[in-house]
């Protein structure tokens, strides 16, 4: 992982990022059986420990979704993380594409995601079919603009419709929701 953050991910060979690491070609291939292995088990190293930092933050949001949004926002648009997410998406591309080498990283993705984040918004008292729609359309803002930050590099317009995303979840909006009728939108 450090190498990877520190050194990105250009074109690097496995022998080579064995070097950097202190290690041998052959063990890396041991552990993770060829390079689109150790790819794919730092992508999936990377997708737990953001979900341990989204649990931690959304402990510090005094039950707040629209505060606990940005906040996530916040770690995930940090630049520092850029070649990681790069990473990710590039392997989900070549999932999407039935590359049999990575297509495994498909495999409970976004069910996986959807379950983080129905138990972040539980203590909540958000009801369950209400948050798994929204933690839906929340990841696929949050993805949709790390593509529109990692591609255009405009933190100034992506913030601005992060801001307007979060700003639809003030409030306790499910029950408002509720009285509407409209349990599948936020309002």
């Amino acid at each position: 992982m450090a190498h990877f953050t520190t050194d990105g991910l250009a074109d690097q060979s496995l022998r080579r990022i064995a070097e950097a690491i202190g290690s041998s070609h052959r063990m890396l291939l041991y552990h993770f059986g060829s390079k689109d292995g150790l790819l794919l088990a730092v992508v999936r190293e990377v997708e737990a420990r953001t979900q341990q930092r989204l649990a931690t933050l959304a402990d510090d949001t005094l039950a707040e979704t629209d505060v606990l949004i940005r906040r996530m926002w916040s770690y995930l648009s940090d630049p520092t993380l850029g070649d990681l997410e790069r990473l990710f998406f590039a392997l989900y591309g070549r999932a999407l594409q039935g590359d049999d080498a990575i297509r495994s990283l498909l495999d409970d993705d976004v069910a996986h995601w959807l379950d983080a984040n129905v138990a972040l918004t539980a203590p909540l008292g958000i009801p369950t079919d209400v948050a798994r729609t929204h933690a839906r359309l929340g990841l696929a803002v949050v993805r949709g603009l790390l593509l529109d930050l990692l591609a255009t590099g405009d933190q100034a317009g992506v913030e601005s419709a992060l801001e307007a995303f979060a700003a639809h979840y003030r409030g306790r909006w499910w029950e408002i929701q509720a009285g509407t009728g409209n349990s599948d939108r936020a309002s």
